[in-house]
């Protein structure tokens, strides 16, 4: 069974019968878009949702590992699995306190981008 996503791709999208190039265009966007190169990384650790949550959780407050699996339905290995890979990519910052490592977003825009997406879907 197709998904709603897919049946829209199976329909013809108009494209351009002839060639005309704005070189005009393409010279000035041509730097900004090689810029892009690498983010496409970050969006396949996006794009489970899993770890959307933590980073969502992690947008709102500092936790330990313990709350982030708590939060996920986990077990601490597993919450640990994503707040490594999330780390290693780094979106995330930790620090030990005695015998708890708690986790904060490196960068409070990937917060931010979280709440923006999560808006932009709840208006679909």
């Amino acid at each position: 069974m197709q998904k709603p996503l897919e049946d829209k791709l199976m329909i013809d999208v108009p494209v351009c019968q002839v060639n005309c190039i704005d070189q005009e265009i393409v010279n000035r966007l041509k730097p900004q878009v090689d810029r892009i190169e690498g983010v496409a990384t970050t969006f396949k650790a996006l794009a489970d949702d899993t770890r959307v949550k933590v980073i969502y959780a992690l947008s709102k407050a500092e936790l330990c590992v313990c709350d982030v699996a708590a939060l996920i339905n986990s077990s601490k290995a597993t919450a640990s699995y994503h707040l490594r890979l999330l780390h290693h990519l780094g979106i995330t910052r930790y620090r030990r306190d005695g015998k708890m490592v708690y986790y904060r977003l490196a960068n409070t825009n990937i917060g931010n981008l979280m709440r923006e997406i999560l808006n932009y879907v709840e208006k679909i």
